[in-house]
């Protein structure tokens, strides 16, 4: 799999400790395996609104619900949280709601009170929820036991915090947190922008966010431009801060960062690509690890230069 985006938690060692006790098999089974198992995702049920678990990273004809790579440099586990869920659009609920009081008015020429109004609604719910469309949703996630960390596949805060109380209802305990720094991020994306220096291993991209710190304050949106330049400056002279930028690492993986240290936007380089391309499909299970190992890689060093240029604090 590869990641389009990167909400990363931090958490203590010893959790990376447990996790890989977990994943020695003895004479009862894979600990880690038979946990996620009693969190698998099932089908909505027709009354329900939605079901979220555990499936395989693999594909749906796998029985394995984690993926494990170990290198030297790389030790991960991936997982991935899948959910179903009934969509039931509330103009089609208020609709037929309306349609059934204007029934309800002509036959019995009076208006229905607000406790009837409210069963009536309930009453459509039930009866429309079995027939409701049920949209499947996926989040990727990986536990880098290296670095003690959670890189979850989505830009959204909530998806994220979701997708670790899920890891938490299966270990019992997942004391991770999001990711804070010791600096401000405004000021170290702000002075790259503006000509400070970077760490080696970066150079700036086309894309960046800037915004007047002010409440309201004015929004200026960049893409596809050169960085280095009087227009932006301008912007800078004017007082507006970066809060998101687009980075270029190694010359490996691309990535906007955020102020909250949010990815977007990944996107390996086509060197990293064409070579994991050229390998051998035939195992699509040694394939697929291929890929995941070819993403730790990139996106690892990337998230390393971060936790040093803003000083990430550690779980301890």
């Amino acid at each position: 799999m590869m990641f389009t985006n990167a909400t990363i938690f931090v958490f203590p060692a010893v959790i990376s400790a447990a996790l890989r006790e977990m994943l020695v098999v003895d004479r009862d089974g894979d600990a880690l395996q038979l946990a996620l198992a009693e969190h698998v995702v099932k089908p909505v049920g027709p009354m329900e609104l939605s079901s979220v678990g555990f499936a395989s990273p693999y594909g749906e004809d796998n029985k394995a619900l984690y993926q494990r790579v170990s290198t030297d440099d790389i030790d991960v586990i991936t997982l991935t949280i899948a959910s179903e869920q009934r969509v039931l659009p509330s103009g089609a609920v208020n609709k037929a709601l309306m349609d059934k009081i204007r029934k309800f008015e002509a036959d019995n020429a009076r208006k229905p009170g607000g406790k009837m109004r409210r069963q009536m609604k309930d009453d459509l719910v039930s009866e429309m929820l079995p027939k409701a469309f049920v949209q499947p949703g996926r989040t990727d996630l990986y536990i880098d036991l290296r670095r003690h960390m959670v890189i979850i596949n989505t830009a959204s805060r909530k998806a994220a915090e979701a997708a670790v109380s899920q890891i938490r209802e299966v270990l019992g305990s997942f004391p991770a947190l999001p990711v804070n720094c010791e600096v401000a991020p405004r000021q170290i994306l702000t002075g790259w922008v503006a000509g400070e220096d970077m760490p080696d291993e970066w150079s700036l991209g086309d894309e960046c966010e800037l915004r007047d710190p002010a409440d309201s304050g004015a929004v200026v949106k960049v893409q596809r431009m050169e960085l280095a330049g009087t227009e932006i400056d301008s912007h800078l002279e004017a007082g507006k801060q970066v809060k998101r930028l687009g980075l270029l690492h190694s010359d490996l993986i691309s990535a906007v960062l955020d102020e909250e240290m949010v990815l977007r936007k990944v996107k390996l380089m086509d060197v990293v690509l064409d070579r994991h391309e050229e390998e051998e499909r035939d195992d699509i299970n040694a394939f697929l690890d291929g890929k995941l190992l070819l993403m730790a890689g990139a996106l690892g060093p990337f998230i390393d230069s971060a936790s040093k240029a803003f000083k990430w604090t550690r779980a301890e």
